[in-house]
């Protein structure tokens, strides 16, 4: 049996559709780099917001200090990433 404990392409398409329908930008507007704040303009409620939608996209619990870490798809996906892991790692 296989336990899939990271994010695939899959799941990065999930997150990248969360994050743009929350920020209300086009995906092709949002690089893996791009920052939420300064390049897209989104405020802490969106942010919440976003994590939100990942922790039930997911099923995972993510600390809402990990928001500081939240700046663009490459650190969401790395964060969504631990939370994954974590979740599997205690289901063990």
């Amino acid at each position: 049996m296989t336990t899939a404990k990271s994010v695939d392409a899959e799941g990065r398409t999930t997150i990248k559709e969360i994050i743009c329908d929350i920020l209300e930008i086009d995906a092709d507007e949002m690089t893996d780099t791009s920052r939420f704040k300064e390049d897209h303009e989104a405020d802490s409620m969106g942010a919440i917001e976003i994590l939100s939608q990942l922790e039930r996209a997911f099923g995972v619990d993510i600390d809402q200090a990990e928001l500081a870490r939240m700046v663009n798809l490459e650190s969401v996906v790395a964060v969504v990433d631990e939370a994954v892991a974590a979740k599997a790692a205690s289901s063990h």
